[in-house]
């Protein structure tokens, strides 16, 4: 058994990670849904030791040694890249591996708001991309960039951890840094980079205060910054970043905040309707998560087990005032009465995407942040309501 082999599988099943613990097969996710591979036997703690360890050079295995858990990224020729951790369980290895596409995708293949061109567009400010693991926050930033780069003569610089998609020089010059490869830490990247001449900086994680003082500090200076946070709603993420400093500063931050921020995309992945998979007695789609079955870069609509749903917050005068005097709980209602400038709630979001029967009405319902306005806008749109228990989304939990 070798780890090639495995990834390999897991390409060729439209799959985006692989997982491999001590005690159970190994397993592949498949838009969103863990699959056990039967046909493999049990893993041993020697069979995820070596797996794990086929991967590393010598620098990555005492590192690992060291703190008993490690981010890398791993290639396989002719078969694509893979963001890799592997860590210790039980006193065994473990490993996940998420696969990510050789060829970047554009805005429109990935059915996001075309709002988010114009953002690309913005000379300085800081643009957020949010929502939970797992649900395409880093892929959406590389789209941008790579609109960046196809547009613009720019110098783009990424600090990442890992480096997930490779973006080649097209218009822009890009520079990608690597956590632990490239730099020892993401503020001593942060701190140097505005000695790098960037016109445009890529955060990989706005992960502790350092760090978020710096990506408002670059911001600040002229310069157009994206980054991601681990939240739910354009409120939530306001109130992540001010509630990470002391309470002395805040009232500080709020006003930089307000002043620096141009937009917060906070987005989910949630099952297509329209994807058919195996065992419906119909065939899925035969291709590659790297590409399309009628040979296009990227898969079509109907190819996808996934689809966004997206919240867009842009910072209008309005919005900036309710940042700066502590009121982020009301963005919300500025979201939803601000179309004109290409914002949506995530419930919005979620209406139109069930009007185009992208979701089913029990995932809308699901992920809804308010259910019942949720559904009225669903009526008021023409839709068809079912009758359904309302189960509380992630954001209200």
């Amino acid at each position: 058994m070798h780890i090639d082999d495995l990834l390999r599988e897991v390409v060729e099943a439209n799959g985006s990670d692989l997982h491999l613990t001590a005690g159970i097969k190994p397993t592949m996710r498949v838009w969103g849904k863990l699959r056990p591979m039967e046909h493999y036997e049990v893993l041993t703690p020697e069979d995820t030791f070596q797996l794990g360890y086929s991967m590393l050079n010598t620098f990555q295995k005492q590192k690992f040694e060291k703190f008993w858990e490690l981010d890398l990224s791993y290639g396989v020729p002719g078969l694509g890249r893979f963001r890799v951790n592997i860590y210790r369980q039980r006193g065994a290895v473990g490993i996940a591996a998420r696969v990510i596409p050789m060829t970047i995708p554009s805005i429109e293949q990935l059915n996001l708001p075309p709002i988010l061109k114009e953002l690309t567009r913005k000379p300085r400010g800081l643009v957020l991309v949010t929502g939970p693991t797992g649900h395409g926050k880093s892929t959406t930033l590389a789209a941008m960039i790579d609109f960046i780069n196809s547009e613009r003569a720019v110098h783009i610089v990424t600090v990442e951890d890992p480096i997930e998609y490779l973006h080649s020089h097209k218009k822009s010059i890009v520079n990608q840094r690597e956590l632990g490869f490239d730099t020892q830490s993401f503020p001593n990247a942060l701190r140097a980079v505005l000695r790098e001449d960037p016109n445009v900086v890529l955060i990989g994680e706005m992960r502790d205060l350092e760090t978020i003082s710096a990506a408002l500090t670059i911001a600040e200076t002229g310069h157009l910054v994206f980054a991601t946070l681990h939240t739910a709603t354009a409120g939530q993420s306001i109130d992540r970043i001010i509630d990470v400093f002391p309470p002395y500063q805040q009232q500080q931050i709020r006003i930089q905040l307000a002043m620096v921020i141009e937009a917060v995309i906070s987005q989910q992945l949630l099952p297509n309707a329209r994807y058919n998979p195996a065992g419906d007695g119909r065939r899925p789609p035969a291709r590659s998560r790297l590409g399309s079955a009628s040979g296009s870069a990227w898969p079509s609509l109907e190819e996808i087990g996934r689809v966004p749903a997206v919240e867009v917050m842009i910072a209008t005068p309005a919005i900036r005032n309710l940042i700066r005097e502590a009121k982020a709980h009301q963005i919300e209602t500025a979201i939803q009465t601000g179309s004109q400038y290409g914002m949506q709630t995530m419930d919005q979001s979620l209406r139109d995407l069930y009007l185009r029967k992208l979701i089913s009405y029990e995932d809308a319902m699901g992920r809804a942040i308010h259910p019942e306005e949720l559904r009225k806008m669903i009526v008021e749109a023409g839709g068809d309501v079912p009758e359904y228990t309302i189960r509380a989304s992630p954001a209200r939990r």
